[in-house]
């Protein structure tokens, strides 16, 4: 095949690649890039193409591989290695000291207002809060596992109503 042939088979069967660049990209600029990227390497390897094969799948194959390795080349490109010895560091050797007095103002509020609740609320959610499934919590207060279920999510509805902040 001639090569102002191949260039004219090229041309004529480019524009599908388009809609596909801007799929794989989802942005106008790099769908641009990615579709001129993959004319210049049809381009390139045209030797590499063997007539009477589907010029739409070369092509597709073509862009496909370009976006991924692009797609690993940024993902290699945003790790960060540090090679530097500890005494280099910025924040080598500082702490910070968590505020225990709010969190445990925070839990006693929680825990009031898990005691607020109606028994036929709490019962449930205390003991699927103890970590029992929802088959044993139905088996332990005899009730239908569709119950339990709903008894513990109406639950939460009304711990999340009294405890706004969270």
């Amino acid at each position: 095949m001639s090569t102002v042939e191949f260039n004219k088979m090229l041309v004529t069967n480019a524009e599908f690649l388009r809609p596909f660049a801007i799929t794989l990209t989802r942005d106008n600029e790099t769908a641009k890039d990615l579709f001129q990227e993959t004319l210049f390497r049809a381009l390139a390897n045209k030797e590499k193409y063997n007539v009477g094969t589907n010029i739409k799948a070369w092509l597709y194959t073509i862009m496909r591989n370009i976006f991924i390795n692009n797609y690993r080349r940024k993902a290699r490109q945003n790790t960060v290695l540090d090679n530097s010895p500890n005494e280099f560091l910025l924040d080598y050797n500082q702490t910070t000291a968590s505020n225990g007095a709010e969190a445990t103002l925070q839990l006693k509020e929680i825990q009031a207002s898990i005691q607020q609740l109606p028994d036929i609320f709490k019962k449930p959610f205390l003991l699927y809060f103890d970590g029992f499934k929802y088959h044993e919590i139905a088996g332990m207060l005899k009730e239908p596992l569709g119950t339990i279920k709903s008894r513990i999510h109406f639950a939460r509805k009304l711990l999340k109503a009294q405890i706004q902040r969270y």
